[in-house]
């Protein structure tokens, strides 16, 4: 009968210690470093040479030219992956994964992101 003992005594140590968990609606810490989040693309550093586009596996970016030095990214949340390789083969940085992760909509479109130069 040495398990309802050891059962009271695993009881007792987890009252007397802090919960391994965050209480996440109520205390939003934030991501850990190296999470992947939303991606944020820099339309004044981007040259157009269309790497991203041809890197993402999921097919989530479309790149298109504005004007001279002018770009849009039109990015669909709900096709990217979030595996940065896009944002590893960006060469003047144009692209970056942020920590944002509540990315929940109910309406597909609003998952449908433009970003276009000044």
């Amino acid at each position: 009968m040495s398990w309802p003992g050891q059962m009271l005594r695993e009881l007792l140590d987890s009252l007397l210690k802090k919960p391994a968990t965050i209480m996440y609606p109520y205390d939003k810490s934030g991501a850990i470093e190296g999470f992947r989040g939303k991606l944020k693309f820099y339309p004044e550093r981007c040259i157009g040479c269309q790497l991203c586009v041809r890197d993402c596996p999921a097919r989530a970016i479309v790149i298109k030219k504005l004007g001279d030095k002018r770009f849009e990214m039109d990015l669909d949340l709900g096709r990217c992956i979030y595996c940065g390789q896009c944002v590893d083969s960006c060469l003047k940085g144009a692209l970056e994964m942020t920590g944002d992760f509540e990315l929940a909509e109910l309406d597909r479109e609003k998952l449908k992101i433009v970003v276009k130069s000044d």
